[in-house]
């Protein structure tokens, strides 16, 4: 979703006009209360509680909505280029026309989950932990990682669709012939110490009587030590034997049979009946294992249709930190790597907010006005970059943020909405009378 257009009723048949860029709006020389006044504006306008004025927005599908809220009269929705009434479609259980609500969103929640903060910024969250562990990677290796994983998968989906079984079935058969493989070489050993052990058991206890014969009684106990350490042994070879058996019906378990033999005359010989079959499975098993292990390598735990979903966020922190590789070492390079990155996962979830998969715009307020004026140029050129993908506005009375955004709107890039009457020296208004009276602030 994009804003087009915000229309305030300030009173007085006074009202506030507010024009946003499809891409980046810098609205500058606003106070804390006067960005507090917008972002409540910004997000009210969606939901059920505001009354007076009207919101224009483009939805994700392309459809130009106009959101009217007169005051005492129905509030409607209608579909501008066609037409049509869809206030139907956003009436709450209360019949009020609200937005959020047909997203999945309240105000609160909304308005929380649309703005950034300078405080934001710097609170690291899981996604951006990610998405820094990503952007460390080299790209090229990465994503051909990634497509190597996606090719080899679907191609094990293909063959095991054409052998009439899944590939699940692949990692089943070869679980219990591993399972079964130890078994048998657990059994061999469990046979081939049981012999020994009751030859040398028989020796040492003939051995045993026969120096208690001839000898001494006391001494016999010394040729008993021998059979006991051998008894010792052949009962842990058993419980290996044991555990062997145990891991191989696991196994067949989950493949439904009771029994080694009844799992190959069940499954194996109608599922996987022809030998060539069986081996181009196991192939292509070992292929996609071989690429899951590899982006593992890479990547950690991070799943590999995560990090693809947000390619372009680890793409935009990647280059992040190409530049600060490329700048002289510094604090200030590392904090604006570090508060990019951040930035990057804000904009991500902003894309992502809505319950259907709806955008909504970000709003940043003032976001890097507690950073030095070093840790702003990158973090304003990534705004620039996000803003081709989403609607970013960005409220603020930093003169560095103002200045750049002046230059910027040369190109068509944004547009910059200053207080009616502010010199071009000094951007602050008197916070109260902003927000008791928005009607100040024009395009």
């Amino acid at each position: 979703m994009r804003y087009e257009r915000l229309v305030i009723d300030a009173g007085d048949d006074k009202t506030f006009a507010l024009e946003f860029h499809p891409r980046l709006t810098v609205v500058t020389g606003v106070g804390r209360l006067e960005r507090e006044g917008l972002m409540s504006e910004l997000v009210g306008a969606l939901s059920s509680n505001r009354a007076g004025g009207a919101l224009e927005v483009t939805d994700d599908s392309g459809r130009h909505l106009a959101i009217f809220r007169p005051q005492g009269k129905r509030h409607m929705v209608v579909d501008i280029d066609a037409g049509t009434d869809l206030s139907a479609s956003y009436r709450n259980e209360r019949g009020d026309i609200d937005l959020l609500a047909a997203e999945g969103l309240d105000q609160m929640s909304a308005k929380r989950r649309m703005r950034v903060t300078s405080q934001d910024l710097t609170t690291r969250t899981q996604s951006a932990e990610l998405i820094a562990r990503l952007a460390d990677c080299d790209q090229n290796t990465l994503w051909t990682t990634a497509a190597r994983v996606q090719s080899t998968e679907a191609e094990l989906n293909r063959m095991a669709e054409a052998a009439g079984t899944a590939p699940e079935d692949v990692e089943i058969v070869e679980s219990i012939e591993r399972h079964h493989a130890e078994f048998e070489r657990a059994q061999a050993s469990h046979e081939r110490v049981r012999r020994l052990t009751f030859l040398a058991a028989a020796a040492c206890t003939i051995g045993a009587f026969l120096i208690a014969w001839f000898v001494s009684p006391i001494l016999a106990f010394g040729a008993l030590v021998p059979a006991t350490l051998i008894t010792a042994y052949s009962f842990l070879m058993w419980r290996r034997l044991e555990k062997a058996r145990e891991a191989e019906q696991v196994a067949l378990e989950k493949a439904g049979a009771s029994s080694y033999l009844g799992f190959h005359l069940q499954r194996v010989n109608t599922l996987l009946s022809s030998d060539q079959i069986r081996r181009q499975l196991m192939s292509a098993a070992d292929a996609h294992r071989d690429a899951t292990f590899a982006w593992q390598d890479m990547a950690g735990d991070v799943p590999v249709a995560w990090a693809l979903e947000h390619r372009e966020d680890i793409g935009s922190a990647a280059k992040v930190r190409g530049r600060a590789d490329r700048a002289t070492p510094s604090p200030a390079t590392d904090l604006a790597t570090v508060l990019g990155q951040e930035l990057v996962v804000r904009l991500s979830e902003a894309r992502r907010l809505g319950a259907s998969g709806e955008s909504f715009p970000l709003v940043l307020d003032d976001p890097f006005v507690d950073f030095q004026s070093a840790v702003k140029p990158a973090l304003l050129e990534l705004l620039g970059e996000a803003s081709n993908r989403q609607q970013i506005l960005l409220l603020t009375e930093d003169p560095d943020v103002a200045a750049w955004a002046r230059l910027e709107s040369l190109t068509g890039a944004l547009s910059v909405v200053e207080p009616t009457g502010a010199k071009s020296e000094s951007r602050t208004i008197d916070a109260t009378d902003a927000a008791t009276n928005p009607s100040r602030l024009v395009i």
